[in-house]
């Protein structure tokens, strides 16, 4: 889903690294993590990118398994404020707010490309680590509740609205992986979004 997209970052070293925040070095990680994957945010690095030396990291995390944790964790709580958000801001036409979920969905790949690398990445990372796994497992499982919430009340029925939902991920996570690559045209996402809403949201028969 959409993610807020981090400040971005100095290109002149600091001065001072007494001065990089505990975000600073997250931000430099996600952008590493965005360029290069999961094995791309080292230590030493966030401090080349950063300016500065690795000492300055040893101000704000124990060592490189507390950052990579404090990463996943501000993502994971940033996209539960989103799904929280989207929940509680329905649109009184079902059809409406169906169509407003699948914008913000899109949102997320085309115009925040790096929020969905980095979760390509995550998901990577997810296949080696249990933890992150099955945080990955508790975070479909949300969106999948919000789904199925939004298409129970575009049709009243439980197993449509299960079924619905889980073709709508599917549809999503489809756009994001064809979004991500490089040949991408400005033309996709529209497309997309014209062809998900049509078939998943525009046929459905209203409650």
């Amino acid at each position: 889903m959409v993610t807020r997209k981090p400040a971005a970052l100095s290109s002149k070293p600091k001065a001072d690294s007494c001065r990089l925040t505990r975000d600073d070095w997250l931000d430099a990680a996600f952008q590493a993590v965005v360029k290069g994957g999961f094995d791309h945010a080292k230590v030493l690095t966030l401090a080349d990118a950063l300016g500065v030396t690795r000492g300055s990291f040893y101000w704000h995390f124990a060592d490189h398994a507390e950052l990579i944790k404090a990463l996943v964790d501000r993502w994971l709580a940033r996209e539960m404020e989103i799904d929280q958000q989207l929940q509680l801001n329905a649109l009184e036409d079902p059809q409406a707010d169906l169509e407003k979920l699948l914008d913000a969905a899109l949102e997320h790949a085309g115009v925040h490309l790096e929020n969905m690398r980095f979760e390509l990445a995550l998901r990577g990372l997810g296949r080696r680590s249990t933890e992150v796994a099955q945080m990955l497992v508790e975070v479909d499982q949300s969106r999948m509740r919000l789904f199925e919430t939004k298409f129970l009340r575009l049709t009243g029925d439980p197993k449509a609205a299960s079924d619905l939902a889980a073709l709508f991920y599917l549809a999503i996570v489809g756009s994001y992986q064809a979004l991500s690559r490089p040949n991408s045209t400005p033309q996709a996402k529209a497309y997309f979004k014209r062809i998900i809403s049509s078939y998943l949201v525009g046929k459905q028969k209203l409650a």
